[in-house]
Order: structure tokens, then C-alpha cells, then sequence
């Protein structure tokens, strides 16, 4: 089964690292955000990958030609240029490696990966996302409910308590956060079938997959939530990006199910 990583947007909350590199290669600990998503699919059995690329494209490209290289250890004998490697590292990763346009929408970056896509059903996700999810528990899910398209839904850690005041401002309720304040909002791991495209026109690659199309899917009742209550965290500030580092680098990342 093909997954395709949405791996082309600008990152333009985390400029302090997305003007020199893409934000998937943004590193957490010494690896890529965009590598331990990678392994959250092979650790489960999923590991042929469709990367849709956009901005600063090259540099994913130039990872995965000098994988091989950038992970192993080498002896480099300068005047005849002959390299030795003594430590291979390998990943089981099939990588296909597509640009999908510098400006391009979700949507847009979406359709055009179709025709690498041979099988009826396919995952999609973020390229700045990672968590504990279950993978085949989730398609399972898909297969039942027998809809075009499953996304998972996930809570974010409600960060601050709830203020209810009046119009003149006098506080009526002050409650510290709560889980009963939690709401479910869209943590990406989608399943979708190929009947999707049909929701994708010729003005894709200026909408968002976000909007009309997945507004579209969810008025034709062909949208499913599967939940998800383990970890999950985005990178979409540099907040983040520190936070993912501290817990990598003290092993207590829960994504690393590896």
C-alpha cells in the first residue's frame, strides 16, 4: 500500500530553520521530522512512500540519493576518491519522490500523484506530524465503514483554562483546563480510496484538501473519524520543534514505537 506524505509547503511558522531546508527535514534529535514519520509506517509494515515535494524539493531529493552515504561510516581516500563503507545503515524504505509544485494547494499536490498510485486504497498525511498510532487497527476501521475517505481524529493538549465573563467584564466562570474542554480536530493519517479524485477538479492546485474537498466528502456522508487517544503532536512552530527535541533526547518519545 502506497503513503503519501504532503512534503511540499513553506513552514511559514518556523522560519528559523524553513529558509535554509524544507520543514520535513526540520531534525528532531539528529533525524529528520520527515524520517520518524517514515518509521512510524515501516515499524507497522508500511513502507513504500509517495513524497510530494514543493518548497526547497532538492533537499529531500539530495537525503534520499546519499541515504546510503549520510548513515553509514566511511573511510574516503582523497586522492583516488575510493570510498569504503564499514557501517551500513539500512531502512526498508521504497521511496517515490515527486515535485508537485512550488506554490502548489494540498489538493493540487494530491491529484498529482494519482498516477502513481496502482491500488484502490492509499494513506495520506502531513509531513510535520508524528504519534503512536495504530496503522493497521486504522485501516481496519476504514475497510468497515466502507466510506471514500478516513482521517484521524485527535485531541490536542487543551493548554490553558476557560474564562466566561459579561458584557461588562466581570468574570462569571473561571475554570482551569479540563479534558471535557477538549475538542477533536483533524491529526492527519488519513485512508482514502481512489474515488477522492473525483472530488479534486482542474482548480486543484489552488484549494486546500482542508476545505472544499474534504467539506465535499463530509456533506456526501463519505468522511470517517477514526480516534485516536495515544500521543500526537504537530511541529508547527519552533515551541514545537523544541518540544519533540527534549523528548526525544531524554527517550521519552512516545511516537518511537521502533
Amino acid at each position: 500500500m502506497k503513503i503519501v506524505i504532503l512534503a511540499g509547503g513553506i513552514g511559514s511558522r518556523i522560519t528559523e530553520e524553513s529558509h535554509l531546508k524544507p520543514k520535513p527535514m526540520i531534525e528532531i534529535g539528529d533525524k529528520p521530522i520527515l524520517w520518524h514519520i517514515m518509521k512510524i509506517y515501516a515499524a507497522q509494515g508500511f513502507n513504500d512512500f509517495i513524497i510530494c515535494l514543493g518548497h526547497k524539493g532538492k533537499v529531500i531529493k539530495e537525503y534520499f540519493l546519499n541515504y546510503y552515504m549520510y548513515h553509514s561510516d566511511l573511510s574516503i581516500d582523497i586522492s583516488t576518491n575510493k570510498v569504503e563503507v564499514h557501517v551500513e545503515s539500512k531502512e526498508e524504505f521504497n521511496v517515490t519522490l515527486v515535485d508537485t509544485g512550488l506554490n502548489t494547494l494540498t489538493a493540487g499536490r494530491i491529484k498529482r500523484i494519482e498516477k502513481y498510485l496502482p491500488d484502490e486504497t492509499f494513506m495520506l498525511t502531513y509531513g510535520d506530524g508524528v504519534a503512536n498510532i495504530n496503522l493497521n487497527e486504522l485501516l481496519e476501521f476504514h475497510t468497515k465503514n466502507a466510506k471514500l475517505a478516513t482521517v484521524t481524529a485527535v485531541q490536542p493538549p487543551h493548554q490553558f483554562g476557560r474564562l466566561v465573563f459579561n458584557e461588562a467584564g466581570v468574570v462569571e466562570t473561571f475554570r482551569e483546563k479540563s479534558e471535557k474542554d477538549a475538542i477533536w480536530i483533524n491529526g492527519g493519517f488519513f485512508v482514502l480510496n481512489k474515488g477522492i479524485f473525483e472530488y479534486l477538479d482542474e482548480n486543484a492546485d489552488q484549494t486546500m484538501w482542508e476545505d472544499a474537498p474534504l467539506e465535499q466528502l463530509t456533506a456526501n456522508k463519505q468522511l470517517a473519524a477514526y480516534k485516536h487517544t495515544g500521543y500526537w503532536k504537530n511541529m508547527d512552530a519552533m515551541r514545537d520543534k523544541i518540544i519533540l527535541d527534549e523528548l526525544w533526547n531524554n527517550n521519552r518519545a512516545l511516537w518511537k514505537i521502533w
